[in-house]
């Protein structure tokens, strides 16, 4: 049996997030087009001999006990299987934290495919995103990756033809954006513009990289970038400087922009990593 191992835990971004409706529930009917990116935490997982679990993090404000979704993803496993042996995760974080990228969701599902592989437990993917959802309804994409529509909570999930290569900036204004909030405030009658889903999955199965970016839309747009106009802002400066097209990633903060020339990218990158040096700012790629 393996004594440790070392994931990648990748970031993801939504091309496109339309609201179906709202369930009795409590939940939103969603309609998603996500995509993972090369910005990523990363873990490293030891079995230990003793049965604790021991999280910790290069983040000093965040949470190293039962409220840590890796510390539950963990737990979860060896309450599942009856695992005796202890664990100790250390979560090196680079993905910007509550910020519309999946930061969490994405070290759950890290922590589940490390533990199946540990643990020589053989779980399928299937069986490892029906454990995930109990975690959150993202952790299912993040195990699955690449690029992806999702349906009904974000659980129901199918694999889509990778996105066109590009490059994708992402720039993260350092404030947080509470999702439940945003869902609170969201009234769907008051949305004018819907994304044409399909139409975005036909131009992604074609590689054709403009048509698709023509299609991106975030409806949680109406609400967040009310709240906070500085979003506006910089999608409006990414277009300004040479995005084929910029837009809010899940509930936000964080902005994203699809740039089809590296120089003009870095150039973009360049004025936000030196301009607004609170800002996270990443440079990066499709992944999957």
């Amino acid at each position: 049996m393996m004594k440790s191992i070392q994931l990648k835990a990748h970031a993801k971004v939504n091309l496109a997030l339309d609201i179906i409706g709202k369930r009795s529930d409590g939940y939103h009917e969603v309609r998603m087009i996500m995509q993972s990116i090369g910005l990523h935490d990363q873990l490293s997982i030891y079995i230990t001999n003793d049965s604790k679990i021991r999280v910790q993090t290069n983040l000093p404000f965040l949470p190293t006990n039962q409220s840590n979704i890796v510390y539950k993803a963990a737990s979860l496993i060896k309450r599942k299987f009856q695992l005796d042996q202890g664990l100790y995760i250390n979560l090196n974080k680079r993905i910007p934290v509550s910020a519309g990228l999946a930061g969490g969701s994405t070290d759950a599902a890290a922590t589940l495919h490390g533990l199946n592989q540990l643990f020589d437990l053989k779980l399928s993917l299937k069986e490892l995103m029906d454990i995930g959802v109990e975690l959150g309804a993202d952790v299912p994409f993040c195990l699955l990756g690449g690029t992806a529509l999702s349906e009904g909570i974000g659980e129901k999930l199918t694999p889509l033809h990778p996105f066109p290569p590009c490059h994708i900036l992402v720039v993260n204004p350092n404030f947080n954006v509470p999702t439940k909030n945003i869902y609170r405030q969201l009234n769907l009658n008051h949305i004018k513009k819907r994304t044409n889903i399909d139409d975005l999955i036909k131009n992604i199965k074609e590689d054709n990289l403009h048509g698709a970016t023509k299609n991106f839309s975030n409806v949680l747009e109406t609400v967040t970038v009310k709240n906070h106009p500085l979003i506006q802002e910089i999608k409006d400066k990414m277009m300004e400087l040479g995005a084929i097209t910029s837009i809010m990633s899940g509930s936000g903060p964080t902005v994203f922009g699809i740039y089809d020339d590296l120089g003009k990218a870095k150039e973009a990158f360049y004025h936000f990593k030196v301009d607004n040096f609170e800002y996270q700012v990443f440079l990066t790629k499709p992944y999957s």
